[in-house]
């Protein structure tokens, strides 16, 4: 029997609904695959306001602009193409162990290595046989490390170590990146709720799981990025070290001066070398619960600025604004 023209009327209607939801689906997609192309340019901003903020480093040229657009730009879409290719994983293991390794232990890597190799240069590790071993010990260490610049988050994963981010939530809006880290089981904080009691609990109640399971944290305990200024660590890591008996392993990372302007990769063609970024792992530290937090705090910082080189005026300059 033929379908009545009621039945095909509702027919149509389903099939005009269904291509309706399909276009606003593939124009959503396409808005946020476009972000990966824009995002950069805040990335710029930030970058620029790190390197713009004392003159005793070199402010960001035109050079240095397109690099750090070119390397935010090979983290993202990296990342996208990574998160895009563990799906498949996904939906046959579920969201186990498994998917989280890869993806912080292959996109997350590939990422860092492929922005840095694209934009920023070689990365050097030092103290190589100050890394604890991924023996899944409970609990597990926290690495800890000063934080100068958007390189950092990329140059730590040469240290080819697992670990957790404790990182902002907004990053989970950003293409590849956000599906990685949530792929990744990161640890996420929500900056207006911040200083909420139940944000903070829930965010401590993550950490100290994660350590207790036998999987790193990775902090920056100044909290923000700063190339010149030497910030006091913040008191994070080193409660979930101190309740965990976590040790801590300080990080120091040396940022090259001419990092974003010079001509890195093109002068390789005529055999230039180029300064790396140098990570130094140091000896960790034992932690026990009835350790001074402040005396902590202090040791692990003079630890890890003590290899850093410092930079010509920015002592004069803070005891200038120090005066005003």
């Amino acid at each position: 029997p033929r379908p009545s023209p009621q039945s095909i009327v509702t027919m149509e209607a389903i099939l005009s609904i269904l291509w309706a939801v399909l276009t606003g689906l593939k124009y959503v997609f396409l808005f946020y695959t476009s972000i990966i192309f824009w995002a950069p340019l805040v990335a710029i901003y930030q970058e620029h306001k790190i390197w713009a903020r004392s003159p005793a480093v070199p402010s960001l040229n035109l050079l240095g602009i397109v690099k750090v657009y070119i390397f935010n730009l090979a983290f993202m879409g990296v990342s996208y193409i990574g998160s895009i290719l563990l799906i498949p994983k996904l939906i046959i293991r579920g969201w186990d162990d498994s998917v989280a390794r890869d993806a912080h232990c292959l996109v997350e890597r590939i990422d860092a290595f492929v922005g840095l190799s694209a934009a920023v240069g070689p990365v050097v590790v030092r103290g190589v046989e100050n890394l604890p071993p991924e023996n899944g010990d409970v609990p597990a260490p926290i690495y800890i490390a000063n934080h100068c610049s958007q390189i950092d988050t990329g140059a730590v994963y040469y240290l080819f170590r697992r670990f957790k981010w404790i990182a902002k939530k907004s990053l989970l809006f950003l293409p590849g990146v956000g599906a990685t880290m949530f792929l990744g089981k990161h640890i996420f904080i929500d900056r207006k709720t911040g200083k909420n009691k139940n944000s903070v609990s829930n965010l401590y109640t993550q950490a100290n799981a994660s350590v207790q399971s036998g999987i790193p944290l990775f902090i920056f305990p100044q909290g923000t990025r700063r190339m010149t200024e030497r910030l006091p660590f913040k008191d994070g890591a080193f409660k979930i070290a101190l309740e965990n008996g976590c040790p801590l392993v300080p990080v120091s990372v040396e940022i090259p001066l001419n990092v974003w302007n010079n001509w890195y990769p093109l002068n390789l063609l005529w055999g230039a070398k180029k300064d790396p970024v140098v990570l130094t792992v140091h000896k960790p530290i034992k932690v026990t619960p009835d350790m001074d937090k402040e005396e902590l705090k202090k040791t692990c910082s003079d630890i890890i600025y003590s290899v850093l080189p410092k930079i010509e005026g920015v002592e004069e300059e803070v005891t200038a604004k120090k005066t005003q």
